[in-house]
């Protein structure tokens, strides 16, 4: 919500807001001079002429009910962005189940250190623009494209971005053909181009039969328009030379770690590209760039243990994390995780056993419902059950059980482990809060 709100306040709009956590976020928005209430009531509404919620708001929240009864037009935030969208001659909406977050911010990155004034929203922290949102004068927009319940359709989209193509939100699509379905109405939707990975089978089955727009492939696979050779990985340091058309660009070096970045920094290159920067003020701003926040952000080290947050929150995401960081030459690999929602946590139980399995250790909390109610009837246990030697807090559906987590991950963590807290709730607090007992245990 808070990129919409920097872009209509930037344009001239009135705004009030509401939420029930104070976070950096709210205080941000406060700063923007925009007035802010703590808790959602039916009154906060009042003298508004458009009302715009977030997916996140359950049915029966106060404000919700108010603004539906009220006669004010209503929208959820994935329309507003459409809304907003339309205001712009390219518009690049980056999609897919994976790795969307990482690959907006690396465009983000690659743009605004071009010079241009370009309007952005990200669905994670981006360090060089101090948040997940920017308002720009330019007509240039990038914009993090979700396919949650079809959300991504409702973008007027000038140049498409499809990093791949997963079982996800199978409450909602129900199976994979529905969801490639979806993102080939995604593609249609583009004016002037679909910048697609063309080594993932889903994502080009998306774009079958796609014509009238420029199809851009990136990939491993030299058969694409860009693609990678030479990658090596060193660390949280990763270099690769990128090629397109055949005719190698240059050497590119990422300060973020893993494959799945390759791919992700292909995909930026070739949408950069597309808009006219020049390679070299590419690599200069891919080098700069240092990750998006909550992708395997590092919160600090001490006593020779490391502590990373991720947003992973499915089990192809986990898996790629997790797998990247076994190589990294840590002792043990430990990883904390937050299940979210009742629903994909049931019907992909047996991926995310094996996923959370590549780590030496797991730790496991409470399930995060979010916008769902526990009609399945299922608990972390089921989760624990599958993997052996694992632990889990989950002694009450709705503590998150942060304090014993934090408790006992720090006392069991050894000199030269890695602890890597994995979801997309607000796992985070664990990764902080173990910082803050092993400062105590070492340094006080």
């Amino acid at each position: 919500m808070y990129p919409l709100a920097q872009i209509l306040h930037g344009r001239g709009y009135y705004l009030t807001g509401s939420d029930n956590n104070e976070t950096e976020t709210l205080q941000a928005v406060r700063n923007m001079g925009i007035p802010v209430f703590l808790g959602q009531r039916a009154e906060n509404i009042e003298g508004a002429e458009l009302i715009v919620h977030t997916a996140a708001i359950m049915a029966d929240n106060p404000e919700l009910i108010a603004a539906k009864a009220s006669g004010v037009p209503v929208l959820e935030r994935s329309e507003m962005l459409g809304i907003i969208t339309e205001e712009f001659d390219n518009a690049i909406c980056v999609s897919g189940t994976h790795g969307k977050t990482t690959t907006t911010s690396m465009i983000t990155q690659i743009l605004v250190e071009s010079g241009l004034d370009i309007s952005a929203v990200i669905g994670g922290k981006l360090p060089l623009i101090h948040g997940s949102g920017r308002s720009g004068s330019s007509d240039i927009m990038v914009c993090e494209a979700c396919e949650f319940q079809d959300h991504f359709l409702n973008l007027s989209v000038d140049t498409a971005v499809i990093t791949n193509v997963d079982e996800d939100h199978l409450d909602y699509f129900k199976n994979l053909d529905n969801i490639i379905k979806s993102f080939h109405k995604f593609c249609e939707n583009a004016k002037k181009a679909v910048i697609v990975n063309g080594d993932d089978a889903n994502s080009m089955k998306a774009v079958e039969g796609i014509t009238g727009k420029k199809i851009i492939t990136f990939g491993f696979d030299s058969k694409n328009d860009y693609y990678a050779d030479n990658i090596e990985l060193a660390g949280l340091v990763t270099g690769f030379d990128a090629y397109c058309g055949g005719k190698k660009l240059g050497r590119v070096t990422l300060n973020v770690a893993g494959r799945h970045n390759v791919l992700n920094a292909l995909a930026a290159i070739a949408a950069a590209e597309n808009c006219g920067v020049p390679f070299d003020g590419i690599t200069k701003a891919l080098f700069n760039f240092r990750g998006a926040g909550r992708r395997f952000e590092k919160y600090g080290e001490v006593g020779g243990i490391t502590v990373v947050d991720d947003y992973a929150h499915h089990p192809a995401e986990i898996a790629v994390t997790l797998n990247a960081a076994v190589k990294l030459g840590y002792k043990r690999v430990w990883a904390v995780h937050q299940p979210f929602t009742f629903s994909r946590t049931a019907l992909l139980l047996d991926d995310f056993a094996k996923a959370l399995s590549i780590a030496d250790k797991v730790v496991l909390t409470s399930i995060m419902g979010s916008r769902e109610k526990n009609t399945l009837g299922i608990h972390t246990k089921a989760l624990a059950d599958k993997i052996e030697g694992s632990v889990y807090f989950d002694e009450e559906e709705h503590d998150p059980n942060f304090e014993l987590t934090a408790q006992y991950v720090a006392e069991h963590a050894e000199e030269g482990d890695l602890i890597v807290t994995l979801g997309c709730g607000d796992i985070n607090k664990v990764a902080r809060r173990i910082l803050e007992i092993l400062d105590e245990k070492y340094n006080r």
